[in-house]
Parts: structure tokens; C-alpha cells; sequence
């Protein structure tokens, strides 16, 4: 295929498929996260910081964005399952009210970061997360912590 013939398709520049544009994905990731923020805001602060993961799937969708994105249905569906095989696991933990929010705060806050990212760089603002999205949680971070470093590190 000519140049002109890919300039005209919007070619994507690496694979060269039609209709791809990486600024378009990259802003419709970044538009999609604000909406599904807004959106989870009705559901509180934990809301939020999912709505934000997302919406950056939705408004990415339809391009590479939304392959590197997470899938927070599927990440909440995993830690409900496994959560009690933790070793950090306590009789008695709910997983809605306890463990859920420190799980989030690993997995919806994945994507913030370089790939390379370790999680012990950016833990201070990890730690400021939870604390914005704990609500009746009865872990304070450095039981909470565990529970994120397994979810950030099961996106990595």
C-alpha cells in the first residue's frame, strides 16, 4: 500500500492498520477515565478510583490504550475468590468492607504508572490512595498494604 493510500486510512504507524490514531486512544483514555471517575463518584471515593480504571477501558476502547488497561470486573471477581488464601487474610475480614478497597487501590492505580514502575516507588501515593478510598475498612495500611502490593504486582 502507498503512503498516500495509509495517510488517507489513518493508518497506525507500527501495525498499519486503518483508523488507528495513538493520540486519539491516548485522549479518549484520559476522557473515559474523568467520565467513569465522574460516574463512580455517586458510588464514593472507592467509585471513583474504579469509574476512573474504567472508564479508561471504555474511552480507550477502540484503541491500543485499552489493551494495556485493566479490567476491574474481572480483577474484583479474582480477589473475591482468592482472598481468603492470603497468608495476610484474617478471620473475619470482609471483603467488601476490608479487603476490596486495599485490592482497588493496587489495581485501579496500576495504570498510573511507567510499566517498569516499582511498587515501592510510588507507595506514598498508593498509601494516600487508600486512605482516600478505605471507608469502614478495619485495616489500616500496613495490614491494607499487602493486599495492594498483591494486586499491583497481579497487573504487572
Amino acid at each position: 500500500m502507498s503512503k498516500e493510500a495509509k495517510k488517507d486510512l489513518n493508518a497506525d504507524i507500527i501495525t498499519g492498520e486503518p483508523g488507528s490514531h495513538p493520540v486519539g486512544t491516548g485522549i479518549g483514555g484520559i476522557g473515559g477515565a474523568a467520565a467513569g471517575a465522574a460516574l463512580g463518584t455517586m458510588a464514593g471515593p472507592l467509585g471513583t478510583l474504579i469509574g476512573g480504571a474504567i472508564g479508561a477501558i471504555v474511552g480507550g476502547g477502540a484503541g491500543h490504550a485499552a489493551a494495556e488497561a485493566i479490567d476491574p470486573t474481572r480483577e474484583e471477581a479474582y480477589w473475591r475468590a482468592e482472598h481468603a488464601n492470603a497468608d495476610y487474610y484474617r478471620e473475619g475480614h470482609d471483603f467488601d468492607r476490608d479487603l476490596h478497597p486495599a485490592y482497588a487501590v493496587g489495581y485501579a492505580n496500576r495504570a498510573r504508572y511507567p510499566a517498569d514502575a516499582r511498587f515501592e516507588d510510588h507507595e506514598a501515593d498508593l498509601e494516600r490512595s487508600w486512605h482516600e478510598v478505605k471507608g469502614e475498612s478495619r485495616m489500616e495500611w500496613n495490614e491494607a498494604r499487602r493486599a495492594s502490593l498483591d494486586a499491583w504486582n497481579r497487573i504487572s
